[in-house]
């Protein structure tokens, strides 16, 4: 399967007009039609609702897209509530799902209204303690061993930090029960990007099976269910997407397979998707500003492992498109780099790609999560422009790129950069 960019040479060559390399870009038509879908393969549940992972992508200008179409926001951290209630979203329109808590977070996210989505058993105290406890609250579960799928091993949940053991969720609940909680969730993540149908239907059915045993062990009847994120994207062009109604389809069967015979057919679907929701609607848009030829061919580009860090930080695939060579031979092989002090500043290790010039154009895909968001500043690197590709084709900055001026903001205490 050939990846498509969703910007012509053309178009980005009138874009740095006014808006010079390096910048991320999003395409608003992909992100509405995206979600639309997502709204549709969930529409049997009255109660669906997406939140979506501020992480992935932490700027209002999409998040007010999102929230058009009913969508919430999924946040961790301080600044993340605060950007959501700038935009309007609060309530139980949000849903605060952290991990090791300060104090002042979980007051702010009470302050907020938020659904909180508590991490640990010891939080129960914690959060009563310095904030009280909400009438409707959510616990994060982890089914410990091995999460296994047709296709192998996907993760392993008993390493992992977050979440309550079986017998600390039931404990939990009751605890929550006697001291006035009258509504209450549930909240599980196994996997992270999977590029298969299989995934959130067999996470539904973990569940659904742990809701109906707090009912009949607890007495409590679970209103809603955090299906969390963990739908991926096919970052390599010989991977097939997910078809999101598939997928819903795959979770209403095991709903009613379970849920429905156990008095709890009334219960809500909620998704914390980020990934899945804007990666795809993103890209890096760099420039061939160096080559250099020594034991390996590189090609320097003017972006680098702080505009995108994912490749350097886990080996991650970002499929790369030299914008106007799209159909040219891929017949040389380069390391496609950047300018930082660091070995591992490297967007792809001996790609087969066309022949590259200076002043070329580098279109890296599949950006539009966790790309930007987890940008650094390393080197004294200044993170760069966002930019929104409308729908009627003209572009908006939704992000100023950093200036050495913010690089140096923190030292506003002394007169040393005034």
């Amino acid at each position: 399967m050939k990846k498509e960019p969703f910007l012509t040479l053309e178009e980005v060559k009138e874009i740095t007009r006014t808006y010079p390399t390096p910048f991320h870009i999003y395409d608003e038509k992909g992100i509405r039609e995206n979600v639309r879908q997502l709204k549709e393969a969930f529409s049997w549940n009255p109660g669906f609702k997406e939140y979506f992972a501020v992480k992935a992508t932490p700027n209002p200008f999409l998040i007010q897209i999102l929230k058009e179409y009913g969508c919430g926001c999924d946040c961790s951290s301080m600044t993340e509530l605060m950007l959501s209630d700038a935009v309007g979203i609060r309530g139980q329109d949000i849903m605060f799902s952290s991990n090791a808590t300060p104090a002042e977070e979980f007051v702010y996210a009470r302050k907020l209204g938020a659904v909180i989505n508590l991490d640990d058993f010891t939080h129960i105290r914690f959060l009563e303690d310095c904030a009280g406890l909400p009438e409707t609250i959510s616990c994060r579960y982890n089914p410990g061993g091995v999460f296994r799928m047709s296709n192998g091993i996907m993760d392993n949940p008993g390493d992992a930090k977050y979440g309550f053991t079986t017998e600390q969720l039931l404990d939990g609940f009751r605890i929550l029960k006697e001291k006035g909680v009258k509504h209450f969730g549930l909240h599980a993540f196994l996997a992270s990007n999977t590029v298969t149908n299989e995934y959130y239907p067999l996470l539904a059915k973990v569940l659904f099976e742990i809701a109906v045993k707090l009912k009949e062990e607890t007495g409590v009847s679970v209103e809603f269910i955090n299906l969390s994120g963990g739908i991926g994207i096919p970052y390599h062009p010989d991977q097939q997407p997910n078809d999101i109604y598939e997928i819903g389809k795959g979770v209403r069967e095991v709903y009613n397979q379970i849920l429905v015979p156990a008095g709890l057919g009334e219960l809500a679907i909620y998704t914390e998707l980020g990934r899945f929701m804007l990666g795809p609607y993103g890209a890096l848009v760099t420039r061939a500003i160096h080559q250099k030829h020594i034991y390996k061919e590189y090609i320097g580009c003017d972006a680098c492992a702080a505009n995108l860090m994912r490749p350097a930080v886990y080996g991650a695939y970002h499929h790369i498109t030299v914008l106007g060579k799209e159909d040219a031979p891929c017949d040389h092989q380069y390391d496609v780099t950047g300018a930082l002090c660091e070995n591992s500043d490297k967007f792809a290790i001996d790609r087969m790609l066309p022949e590259i010039e200076i002043g070329d154009y580098l279109y890296i895909h599949d950006t539009g999560a966790h790309g930007f968001s987890m940008g650094y500043n390393y080197n004294g690197k200044l993170r760069s422009a966002e930019l929104l590709k409308k729908e009627d084709g003209t572009v908006q900055m939704i992000r100023r790129a950093e200036t050495p001026k913010d690089y140096f903001a923190t030292f506003d205490f002394c007169s040393l950069f005034q």
